[in-house]
């Protein structure tokens, strides 16, 4: 009997020295790291501006946000000076495995050829690591990568980065685009035609949709993306609806390409989570995406982008430059209108580039952040445009949870632009400062 008490005692006494260890162990990884400091601070969730800003960061999380807070001893200073912090920024249309000339946008066939035909998935996926890391560098801390990346090396680039192999963006991946016969390609002669499936999974009616979505996540999928136009054919409203059943009874959301009237109708109907492009939609089916919370991710460019884009490094002549903005003017203009009668009714809107072409004198990151500037001249303000890139865009992709704004708990994306983004939002595309998940990534200070 003594025997056993002294056991009981030992074990007590190990227990309460064991509680004693990991209570110290806990109390270490949740002091602070960092404390980042800047004249302002736009957490995303709200329409206020914090001034005299501190983020304190313990490991991976945001320990505290808030106006003047007291520095903890062991917390590392990152002084930004006349900046503003903001959240990672969120772009959710992307194509990081891919490349197009931009130079002549009548060829898009020809090169989306090009590729398929030329360069293995193992290629696409190293120019995925260049350009996701160009991406980040520009303060795009998360991305939605809505396929062209051959078979599945979209996920393969994910988990690569998830592991730490390289740099880059957060990634949420669809692997390949489902489709009607054709995906996106040109008329091809039969021989060719076995090409597609490198790049497009066919749907061939409702339970061919099934399957191809079961296909996708068991590839790595965390969305699905579906090209609802085609040439000839287009997926149709019971594949769509069998699509997006299949994706949500998974917890997967799923995004439409979809242009014009009868696409985008198909689309919302079905219930799909969000409507790429949309340069054309009536306001029945913009309606109809408020009342079901189908975000617009509209992939928008200047006139001055699609211009200095089509002449390349070329300089061109006054006259050669104002033909080139006449053929794009009309095209512009209709996208800035379906913008602003997007935005009057109240269709939520996430912030997404479609960069897959070469930008002179650009990187893909950099040339990723033109499309804040097209919003702008659309009538959405700075804090709008802010709020599509940060808050909207983490719901969009069903991480608002872990990111999107600056609070505690949350995963510690920052960055921080030099100035005021409020007085002029191009500030957006200069981050100074960078973290991704407490790692600092760039600072410019």
């Amino acid at each position: 009997m003594l025997n056993c008490r002294f056991a009981i005692a030992a074990l007590v006494a190990s227990m309460a020295m064991a509680s004693v260890v990991l209570s110290a162990q806990e109390s270490a990884t949740n002091r602070p790291t960092f404390a980042i400091r800047a004249a302002r601070l736009i957490d995303g969730k709200s329409d206020t501006v914090v001034n005299d800003a501190v983020v304190l960061v313990a490991g991976d999380r945001i320990a505290a946000v808030g106006s003047k807070l007291a520095i903890p001893p062991s917390a590392k200073v990152i002084d930004l000076g006349d900046a503003t912090i903001l959240p990672g920024l969120i772009d959710s249309h992307t194509h990081l495995l891919s490349e197009m000339d931009g130079s002549n946008l009548s060829l898009q066939d020809v090169e989306m050829l090009r590729i398929v035909a030329t360069q293995s998935t193992a290629e696409r996926a190293l120019l995925g690591a260049k350009l996701g890391r160009e991406d980040l560098e520009a303060g795009i801390t998360t991305v939605r990568d809505v396929g062209n990346s051959g078979v599945n090396g979209d996920v393969a680039l994910r988990r690569a980065i998830e592991n730490g192999w390289v740099p880059g963006p957060r990634m949420v991946t669809s692997t390949r685009a489902l489709a009607a016969q054709g995906g996106q390609f040109g008329t091809l002669t039969p021989a060719a035609q076995e090409l597609i499936e490198q790049e497009y999974v066919i749907v061939r009616g409702p339970e061919s949709g099934r399957q191809a979505v079961r296909q996708a996540l068991y590839d790595g999928a965390s969305c699905i993306k579906v090209i609802v136009n085609g040439s000839p054919a287009s997926v149709t409203l019971d594949e769509m609806k069998a699509i997006v059943d299949e994706a949500h009874t998974a917890g997967v959301k799923v995004a439409a390409h979809a242009i014009g009237n009868k696409a985008t109708r198909i689309a919302a109907e079905a219930g799909v989570d969000s409507i790429e492009h949309a340069y054309v939609v009536s306001d029945d089916v913009l309606k109809m995406m408020v009342e079901k919370h189908i975000f617009l991710v509209p992939t928008d460019g200047t006139l001055k982008t699609f211009v200095d884009m089509s002449f390349g490094t070329r300089q061109p002549t006054d006259s050669e430059r104002a033909d080139r903005e006449k053929q794009f003017a009309s095209f512009v203009r209709g996208g800035q209108e379906r913008l602003k009668r997007a935005m009057k009714l109240g269709v939520p809107i996430a912030a997404g580039s479609d960069m897959y072409l070469s930008m002179p004198h650009m990187n893909r990151g950099q040339a990723s952040l033109l499309v804040y500037e097209a919003y702008a001249e659309a009538g959405m303000t700075p804090m709008e445009i802010i709020h599509a890139a940060t808050r909207n865009a983490a719901e969009l992709l069903g991480m608002q949870d872990r990111i999107g704004t600056l609070e505690p708990e949350k995963l510690a994306d920052i960055i921080a632009v030099p100035g005021d983004p409020l007085k002029d939002v191009r500030a957006l595309e200069h981050a100074k400062f960078v973290m991704k998940g407490g790692t600092v990534v760039v600072n410019h200070n």
